[in-house]
């Protein structure tokens, strides 16, 4: 359960950071692009707290909570990759 949790903030993030983009004069009028660059390494990040909280506090091992961190990661990040990829195929 915890891992969906987790998981649903990945995707709440890639929201939020959508959302934002095309209101942030800083994405230069590609608010996608900008949003999915920002939030993949922000995702990481997030997603490397979640093994550390894992492995200090819950007890589990590294070797355990590394499958955990990749589906963690990988989720969210493969579905703001598909987001991407899907908005430039329109754009053309």
């Amino acid at each position: 359960m915890h891992t969906i949790k987790v998981i649903g903030l990945g995707f709440a993030l890639m929201g939020l950071l959508l959302f934002l983009a095309p209101r942030l004069s800083i994405s230069s009028g590609r608010p996608i692009p900008f949003a999915v660059r920002l939030f993949l390494p922000l995702w990481f990040v997030g997603a490397l707290v979640n093994l550390w909280i894992g492995v200090s506090r819950a007890g589990y091992t590294v070797m355990e909570e590394a499958p955990i961190f990749l589906v963690v990661f990988a989720v969210p990040a493969l579905a703001a990759l598909l987001i991407l990829w899907m908005t430039s195929r329109i754009a053309r």
